[in-house]
């Protein structure tokens, strides 16, 4: 298969493995494969190639020396993914990820098998759009604990504020700090420039729009945005689901997204 664009040389930190029909994983702003997508990547690696490319800046893969442009990141992960061997894949996309793989559709459809778009946007809504703006404020200041702070609560949904003692706060807002990549504010700006909203009615692959309906980060509206704008996407709803889906919820996430993979035609040899 030649895909109409030239694409980059690989030079991503990737996570390879499994075998079956291809994934490319798309990640979050200030997340990474394993933070991302670790509660099922053995499981989905049963039966799939997973080919999880890090950002600039996350992972392995070098800090952006410019600015992170869509297009750029967009054939960048394609790049990756053909590098690995697959000519063609579906695209799991997370937050950030979803504009990424919404982006890829568009611009390598003959590659596109499918789209799985989990807590998703077209643009940024006032309240991501406000996060991004909280988050470079901290950093420029210094205050990287607060950044973790802000980012650690601002994925919980109402239900897990609910239980969050101060102790384990402390704790967890140390394993956020801990794990933030050096990138992180590349990919919050990037987020702030977002803006996929004319490409959703040129999705021709088979969609599936997972909605955390406890999202706090990024409303749900954004979710139901991206739905209602891709022709024949369909729609999974997860109740009270936080931004980060907790071990239950990707759960439930994980039944429905291989029933829709189980579903598509299969991958020509």
């Amino acid at each position: 298969m030649n895909s109409d664009r030239s694409l980059p040389s690989p030079h991503l930190d990737v996570v390879v493995k499994g075998s079956g029909p291809a994934l490319l994983l798309a990640h979050g702003a200030g997340g990474g494969i394993e933070g991302n997508f670790g509660l099922v990547l053995d499981d989905l690696a049963g039966d799939h190639t997973l080919v999880g490319p890090h950002y600039p800046g996350a992972g392995g893969s070098p800090v952006a020396t410019e600015p992170l442009e869509l297009d750029a990141l967009a054939d960048q992960l394609v790049g990756e993914a053909v590098a690995a061997g697959q000519e063609s894949f579906a695209v799991l996309g997370e937050s950030l990820g979803s504009a990424v793989a919404v982006r890829i559709a568009v611009r390598h459809p003959e590659r596109v098998r499918a789209l799985v778009l989990t807590a998703g946007f077209p643009v940024a809504d006032p309240v991501l759009a406000l996060a991004a703006r909280i988050v470079k404020s901290l950093a420029d200041a210094g205050r990287w604990d607060d950044v973790a702070r802000f980012a650690h609560l601002s994925c919980l949904s109402p239900a897990d504020l609910e239980g969050v003692q101060p102790t384990d706060l402390d704790t967890q807002t140390a394993r956020t700090l801990a794990g933030m990549p050096p990138g992180m504010l590349d990919h919050f700006d990037l987020v702030s420039r977002v803006d996929v909203r004319a490409d959703l009615g040129k999705v021709s692959a088979p969609t599936l729009v997972a909605v955390p309906t406890g999202d706090r980060l990024v409303l749900p509206d954004s979710s139901y945005r991206l739905a209602a704008g891709i022709p024949g996407a369909r729609l999974l709803e997860l109740p009270g689901a936080a931004h980060i889906l907790n071990e239950a919820d990707r759960s439930t996430w994980l039944h429905h997204v291989r029933e829709f993979l189980g579903a598509l035609p299969p991958t020509p040899a």
